[in-house]
């Protein structure tokens, strides 16, 4: 009677220590740029890592969203305006975070901002509106990734796509499934260069 409890116990208390193995210590040195901090996901994720000690630079789209996100962070949080749909931006925002890491390299990047509308049956929409949504979610965010991987191969540091379940399964007309499943493959992309840098010993993402 009593081993079956004691083997449940065993198991959960190695998961447990598993997991806890998993989580680094010493995150003080450690610096990630998130895009899309003005609400949503990227305001969430970024007050979090900021509470655990880690350098967040904090993409907004709107000075108001990076005055909100500041006051509810610590001094540690800086905020940056971009907007991932011009390039011009993006260069300036990647310069900006260059002269603050400096020869540390990003140790973390999330290509979070995104947006869902328009939307609707394919009959509904025009080219422009497949291209609103596309030039943020999918092109905004190779946009970044090409102007931040020298500084994420400094640090050997990872890239974070933020998909959906669009990604896999088309639930509505538009171009936000179009860009969720781009994000797929441009991930996957990403996951094979990864495993060439690795073979030929050069800094990785993973």
């Amino acid at each position: 009677m009593w081993l079956p409890l004691l083997v449940v116990l065993g198991l959960i208390f190695l998961y447990r220590w598993h997991r806890q193995s998993q989580i680094l210590e010493d995150l003080s040195d450690k610096y990630v740029f998130i895009t899309g901090c003005d609400t949503g996901f990227g305001n969430l994720l970024a007050k979090q890592l900021d509470s655990q000690g880690i350098n967040v630079l904090a993409a907004c789209l709107t000075e108001k969203g990076a005055q909100n996100l500041e006051k509810e962070a610590s001094s540690r949080l800086q905020t940056v305006i971009l907007d991932v749909t011009d390039s011009q931006s993006v260069n300036s925002a990647a310069k900006w975070a260059s002269t603050i890491i400096k020869e540390k390299g990003l140790w973390g990047l999330v290509n979070n901002a995104g947006i869902g509308i328009p939307g609707g049956p394919n009959e509904w929409l025009s080219k422009d509106d497949f291209l609103k949504v596309i030039n943020v979610n999918l092109l905004g965010a190779v946009d970044v990734t090409l102007h931040f991987l020298p500084l994420i191969r400094k640090a050997r540091g990872r890239i974070v796509n933020v998909s959906s379940v669009a990604g896999r399964i088309s639930i509505c007309g538009g171009g936000y499934c179009i860009s969720k499943y781009g994000i797929e493959c441009f991930s996957d992309s990403l996951r094979r260069t990864s495993a060439e840098s690795l073979r030929s010993s050069r800094p990785a993402i993973l």
